[in-house]
């Protein structure tokens, strides 16, 4: 009896440990809470983009109701350029046109569109270094959802995440198991 005690003991310390562990430090400034979810929900899209066969970035789903929808590569693309958008936005700077339609880079191949998802997953983290309680709020105009800097991240966290669940249908009906799900 003892020795199972001791077992049980020893497995929920080891549970509690673990679970202590995996929790994201305390949030110290505006920044830190949008990072909380940015950085983990940027990481996830571009490991699934990394993930998809390059002979697969042409697919898009034709079965069902799926009709105009973007490819696998398009959809990557859009998200890029809305990135830009929204992190140029909060910086003030312009912004690219036509993201509707991958906006005006010129990126084409894979290696050439992860190349530009990742910069402009940097353009989004110095946007997001950039706010602060002080701003946070500061009005903005211009084209792309969010009349603060705020409602700006907030928009460009749902825009990514809303694509990233899109993204995950198409690797899983290319027989892809996401990253984030392996």
């Amino acid at each position: 009896m003892r020795k199972q005690l001791f077992v049980v003991a020893t497995l929920a310390t080891l549970s509690f440990s673990v679970v202590a562990q995996e929790r994201p430090p305390q949030s110290k400034s505006v920044a830190d809470s949008i990072n909380l979810i940015w950085k983990s929900v940027a990481q996830e899209f571009t490991a699934l983009a990394e993930a998809m066969p390059e002979d697969k970035w042409g697919f898009k789903p034709t079965q069902g109701a799926f009709s105009n929808v973007r490819t696998f590569a398009e959809q990557v693309k859009h998200v890029a350029c809305a990135n830009e958008a929204w992190a140029k936005k909060v910086k003030k700077e312009k912004t690219p046109e036509r993201c509707d339609l991958g906006g005006p880079n010129p990126a084409k191949s894979k290696a050439e569109i992860l190349a530009y998802l990742r910069q402009s997953v940097q353009l989004m983290d110095q946007a997001i270094a950039s706010t602060n309680a002080s701003n946070v709020v500061e009005p903005l105009a211009g084209d792309y959802w969010g009349d603060t800097r705020l409602a700006a991240l907030s928009a460009a966290l749902w825009h990514i995440s809303d694509h990233y669940g899109q993204l995950v249908e198409y690797a899983r009906m290319n027989g892809v198991v996401p990253p984030a799900s392996q």
